[in-house]
C-alpha cells in the first residue's frame, strides 16, 4: 500500500494501518541510530520511542507531509535528546560496542576487523558530520532529503558530508566511505 493512503488510514482512525509504516522502516531506522550511536540496544530503544511519537504527532502533521525526512527528524532528535539528557559531551565510546559472536575463521576475522576499525573511525567522525554521512552513504538520502531531515540548508549539508568523509578517511586506515554499511 502505499505510504500516502497509509497515513490517510491512520488519520482515519485506523490504527493497524501505522504496523505497516512501522514494518517498512523499523530496520532502517535501527541501522541509522545504531551508526550515530554504535549501540544496538539504545538504537532499539530510540527507534521505539521514535514510531511512539510520530504515531502521536501524525494527526498533527501537514497532509503534504514528506513522512520519510520527518520520520528521519524524530529519530535524529531522539539522539540528541538522548545525549543531552545523559550530558554526554559525546557518543558512547567504542568500548560500549555490542557484543561480537567469535569469528570461526580467517575470513570471518578479517570482515570483524574491518567492521571494527569502520565503526572506530566512525565514532571519531564528529556527530553533526556522521548524521549527515549515515544519511547519504548508508540510508542513501538525497541532499535536499538530509537537510529537510536535519533542518538545515543543502550547502551545509554538502560541507558536512565532505568534511565527515574527509574525517572519516584519515580516521580509517585505507578504507572508503562506502564501506559504512
Amino acid at each position: 500500500m502505499e505510504e500516502n493512503s497509509i497515513i490517510t488510514l491512520v488519520r482515519a482512525g485506523n490504527d493497524d494501518a501505522f504496523s505497516e509504516i512501522i514494518n517498512h522502516y523499523q530496520t532502517p531506522i535501527i541501522r541509522y541510530l545504531y551508526h550515530l550511536t554504535g549501540d544496538y540496544e539504545l538504537a532499539q530503544d530510540l527507534a521505539q520511542d521514535t514510531f511512539v511519537q510520530a504515531y502521536k504527532s501524525i494527526l498533527k502533521t501537514d497532509s503534504n507531509l514528506q513522512f520519510q525526512s520527518w520520520l528521519y527528524k524524530i529519530a535524529t532528535n531522539n539522539v540528541w535528546q538522548h545525549y543531552r539528557r545523559k550530558k554526554l559531551i559525546s557518543f558512547i565510546p567504542f568500548s560500549a560496542y555490542h557484543k561480537i559472536t567469535p569469528p570461526v575463521n580467517e575470513t570471518q576475522m578479517e570482515i570483524l576487523g574491518k567492521k571494527i576499525e569502520i565503526r572506530k573511525a566512525l565514532n571519531k567522525v564528529p556527530a553533526d558530520q556522521r548524521a549527515c554521512i549515515v544519511l547519504h552513504f548508508v540510508e542513501g538520502f538525497k541532499y535536499r532529503e538530509i537537510a529537510e531531515t536535519l533542518g538545515i540548508s543543502e550547502d551545509a549539508v554538502r560541507k558536512r558530508v565532505a568534511r565527515g568523509k574527509e574525517a572519516f578517511r584519515s580516521n580509517y586506515n585505507g578504507g572508503e566511505t562506502n564501506e559504512l554499511q
